[in-house]
């Protein structure tokens, strides 16, 4: 029997990874295993900072940790980004620090929930326009909406449907 529907599932399926998975690992990861460039712990099936005392209290029967390379050090290390987030306008130049300085808190604050989510750069280009790469994602779009509620202007998010990047256009004159 022939539907008459004119679409389908698949005219609207996003492909939200367009390389394949090649990011991920095949695996989940022998716990617990420790990073060896910035030393987070892999435990319980996720990431957290390094904190020995309680990985050792809740986790008696572990074996050995074991030497891993976390993801946002593979990130870092390739040097292929999440996210981008873009700050440009006069206000920009000329509150640099304190823009700086609300970015790095941010991070802060993100990385006590996910220590993956980390700054890999920032650059200033020749017309002042400060451009920072991160390693996830969700913490560009979280660093748009810190700047959004601190300093108001204009923010403007792009989501790439074929990979997971985000950009983030902030803006204020």
């Amino acid at each position: 029997m022939q539907t008459t529907k004119r679409y389908t599932n698949q005219t609207f399926t996003k492909h939200v990874d367009d390389e394949a998975g090649r990011h991920r690992t095949l695996r989940s990861l022998p716990e617990p295993a420790v990073c060896q460039v910035c030393g987070d712990v892999y435990a319980d099936r996720r990431w957290s900072k390094n904190d020995p005392a309680r990985v050792a209290s809740k986790h008696k029967q572990f074996r050995a940790q074991q030497s891993v390379v976390c993801p946002a050090c593979q990130r870092q290390h390739s040097g292929v980004p999440s996210g981008f987030v873009y700050v440009e306008g006069k206000f920009s130049t000329l509150h640099r620090d304190e823009i700086r300085q609300l970015l790095e808190n941010e991070v802060q604050r993100a990385s006590e929930d996910n220590p993956l989510a980390r700054i890999m750069n920032w650059q200033v280009d020749a017309d002042g326009r400060l451009t920072v790469e991160t390693t996830t994602d969700h913490l560009a779009q979280r660093l748009g909406h810190a700047l959004s509620k601190a300093f108001h202007g204009k923010t403007r998010y792009g989501f790439s449907h074929r990979n997971k990047l985000t950009r983030v256009w902030w803006h204020r004159d």
